[in-house]
């Protein structure tokens, strides 16, 4: 009777002790679990969840020229999503998706028993609602706290969603291996075709891929691939989704990836320059983390003829100026290599490796084209035997070497180098400033420094304009006589003070204006610039869009010592094309969301005059001369009258320009070296840049009809087109009005300066043109 009793009272203090633990362990779950399910998150963001879509930039043509962000993605809507492919993943993942409430509680079972009898997970234990938690709402950790919020999210979720939204969200969101995220862009990536032209085995691939994409990837383990897509296959027989003989099919089906996984959408412009300006400017304007994942598409200025030709001009002139200074023999090089695998493309150079040579051509093998043949033609321009033979070709190559080799229009594959010297070009629309070509190098992917906007080198003479409009706009006409002689100005930091040079050390006495630009003299300029004061000339630059601390407050600002980048020269001689009025260049026409809604759209700067109509049209005369009998007179091979344009060399002969326009473009063409040295004797603006600018004009203007310059209404100051001739007099010495103590001599003997003008519109008494120098100072 006592034992009873005692075991009773045992048996119901366990009772009592084994309800205490329930009640505590209760109370111990709601206390740890209760801060979790208060700080969830919304499950309504999920209505605007971010897909992380790539940045991409198009041409204004609507040609795709990059891609920014690795995560490719295209979405699609539930409606579109074929039914066995959706049935596929629901074999693979969640074959009880539409009947359980977004926790699988027979999975978890299934899942909780396998890991404690073997220590192993299975599959079964994430539901596709709980996945879609993972990818959208929590982090990547793996801890117990997070598979808690998983499962209280996915019961908020199927509460808050449908089961088509939900499986909407998943095969958009889900991760396919190769930087593809979503079925659209995967059936893309792994078989290059839209998703609706898929099949049922290719179906099941893809429904096999998200449990371990990298692991069951078809191209780099098609076996196991393979394994994957018949057990999905397998799943969708049993849940009775397919026929027998539709498994049987699909068992026997090969399934061939492309060899390289290429992104949906192939690159279909090469600008890179431009790109990464575009990617720049997004990224400043809504953040790294917005522009890379929303989705955004930008559209810019550029047209592929244009960049096209731009890019073609610019590496042309490259290798040409290279050639002109001697081929640098590969084996002397630092760090060379006989192992082609070691070199890659750079522009439009390929390595390749000399197998044989005659005396008429070199055999050599590449990475990708092949076996080519590089005739003598293409060769000899390395050689100082200019006559084709062996022993010409043995001085300068050997066998193995690893050479590079350009492909011509032609077709024929030239010998050739990577360029050491480098250049820019830039060309606008005068009329809006929109960019229609930018290359800033001869290789982004080699140098990614954008020469054509963020170089600031001297502009050299293409800086002249500027002094000759403010000379105009201070009384002074294209016919208005400087005397052209030697002069010194005053400079303490030199000791026998500055004296200023025209290219080729000669001094040619009495020069119209006219004269003055088309020739390019220093001295004229200069004494242009005394006359009319620095302050005049530095406010005119100012007025062209030069920034104030680019320009020297001295008379070497009339040679053009200050320093500009090629966008601002371009900008600069728009002016001109647009009849004197200035535009803000651009490159972005405008920027869409992936909605479809514009987030911004370029509005064009209306146009400010800051010319006169008298003097824009005087600076366009005298602008055409240079082309038509001045220092640019190689452009004359376009066929145009209709060109204007400036010379630039500087003086030490580091870098060498040409500034050009027509009506309907205005570009800049810039070489040098990124660490300024002189580029070698006869190396002007007129010898190694206009060839970029006319390699470049010769397709830009094909079919656009020229059109002549027209007076304005105003009519034009007397002397605008007349010159003057030198009068046969007796010498005479003119005092300047003192200032810098400036001295000239003008000789009026019967031959006064060699080399001044000999003809001229009309002659001038010798009294009038004495008044003509004394009133220039």
């Amino acid at each position: 009777m006592a034992q009873s009793s005692l075991r009773r009272k045992i048996f119901k203090g366990f009772l009592w002790l084994c309800l205490l633990v329930i009640v505590s362990a209760l109370g111990a779950g709601y206390y740890f679990v209760k801060p979790i399910i208060d700080n969830l998150p919304d499950v309504h963001t999920l209505q605007n969840a971010e897909h992380q879509i790539p940045l991409k930039i198009y041409s204004h043509d609507k040609l795709l020229i990059a891609r920014f962000g690795e995560k490719k993605r295209t979405l699609i809507k539930f409606d579109e999503i074929p039914p066995q492919l959706i049935n596929a993943f629901l074999a693979a993942e969640d074959d009880r998706f539409y009947e359980h409430p977004g926790v699988d509680y027979q999975g978890l079972l299934r899942a909780a028993l396998q890991l404690i009898t073997t220590g192993k997970k299975s599959q079964g234990g994430s539901t596709i609602t709980m996945q879609v938690t993972r990818n959208f709402l929590l982090s990547s950790e793996k801890t117990f706290t997070r598979k808690i919020k998983e499962i209280f999210l996915a019961f908020k979720i199927e509460a808050a969603f449908s089961k088509r939204e939900i499986l909407e969200l998943y095969l958009n969101k889900i991760y396919f291996g190769q930087h593809s995220y979503g079925i659209n862009a995967a059936a893309e990536t792994y078989f290059g075709k839209p998703l609706h032209d898929l099949n049922l085995a290719e179906f099941a691939l893809l429904a096999g891929l998200p449990k371990a994409p990298s692991l069951y990837n078809p191209t780099t383990d098609p076996d196991r691939a393979m394994q994957r897509r018949n057990y999905v296959l397998k799943r969708m027989l049993e849940l009775k989704h397919i026929t027998t003989e539709e498994y049987d099919n699909a068992m026997q089906t090969v399934i061939t990836p492309p060899k390289s996984l290429e992104p949906e959408d192939p690159i279909e412009l090469e600008a890179p320059y431009i790109a990464e300006m575009a990617r720049q400017t997004v990224v400043e304007k809504y953040g790294e983390e917005a522009a890379y994942s929303q989705g955004l598409t930008v559209y810019t200025t550029i047209t592929k003829l244009m960049q096209t030709n731009a890019t073609k001009a610019l590496r042309l002139t490259l290798h040409q100026y290279d050639q002109r200074h001697g081929y640098r023999i590969p084996a002397k090089q630092a760090n060379y290599s006989q192992d082609l695998t070691q070199y890659q493309a750079i522009g439009d150079t390929y390595p390749a490796q000399i197998k044989a040579y005659s005396a008429s051509a070199i055999t050599a093998v590449t990475q990708d084209q092949g076996t080519i043949t590089i005739p003598w033609d293409n060769i000899k321009w390395a050689s100082r035997i200019k006559s084709a033979s062996t022993a010409a070709i043995a001085k300068i190559l050997n066998i193995n070497d690893i050479i590079r080799i350009r492909k011509l229009p032609s077709g024929n594959w030239a010998l050739c180098q990577v360029p050491l010297v480098e250049g820019a070009f830039v060309a606008l629309n005068p009329k809006t400033g929109a960019i229609i070509a930018l290359e800033g190098g001869f290789d982004f992917y080699n140098s990614k420094y954008n020469r054509a906007t963020q170089s600031k080198r001297q502009p050299g003479s293409g800086f002249k304009p500027i002094i000759y409009t403010t000379a105009l706009e201070n009384g002074f006409t294209p016919s208005s006589m400087v005397m052209d002689s030697p002069v010194v100005i005053n400079d303490p930091t030199l000791k026998n003070g500055w004296r200023p040079e025209n290219f080729g050390h000669r001094f040619y006495g009495p020069t119209s204006l006219r004269d003055g630009l088309k020739k390019s003299r220093n001295i004229v300029s200069v004494k242009l610039l005394m006359a009319t004061g620095i302050k005049k000339a530095a406010a005119t630059a100012m007025r062209f869009g030069f920034d104030s601390e680019d320009i020297p407050r001295s008379y070497s600002m009339a040679l053009g010592s200050g320093q500009a980048s090629p966008l601002q020269m371009a900008r600069m001689y728009s002016v001109f094309a647009n009849d004197g009025a200035i535009v803000k260049p651009y490159f972005i026409e405008r920027i869409v969301a992936h909605d479809g809604k514009v987030l911004f759209e370029a509005k064009p700067s209306k146009p400010k005059y800051i010319l006169t109509p008298a003097v824009s049209y005087m600076m366009n005369s005298m602008l055409r001369d240079v082309v038509q009998s001045g220092t640019a007179t190689r452009a004359k091979s376009l066929g145009r009258s209709d060109i204007a344009g400036k010379t630039g060399t500087t003086n030490d002969g580091k870098d060498v320009w040409f500034n050009g326009y027509t009506d309907s473009i205005a570009a800049t063409a810039w070489l040098g070296f990124d660490n300024p040295t002189p580029l070698g004797n006869n190396e002007t603006g007129g010898d190694a840049a206009l060839p970029m600018w006319m390699s470049f004009m010769r397709e830009a203007l094909k079919g656009t009809p020229q059109k002549a310059l027209v007076v304005p209404k105003g009519g034009l100051p007397k002397g605008t087109f007349e010159s003057f001739k030198p009068i046969k007099t007796g010498q005479e010495r003119i005092k300047t009005s003192g200032k810098e103590g400036i001295w000239e001599f003008f000789d009026r003997q019967s031959n006064p300066v060699k080399g001044a003008p000999k003809t001229a519109d009309k002659p001038k008494p010798a009294k009038e043109m004495k008044q003509k120098i004394e009133n220039l100072f």
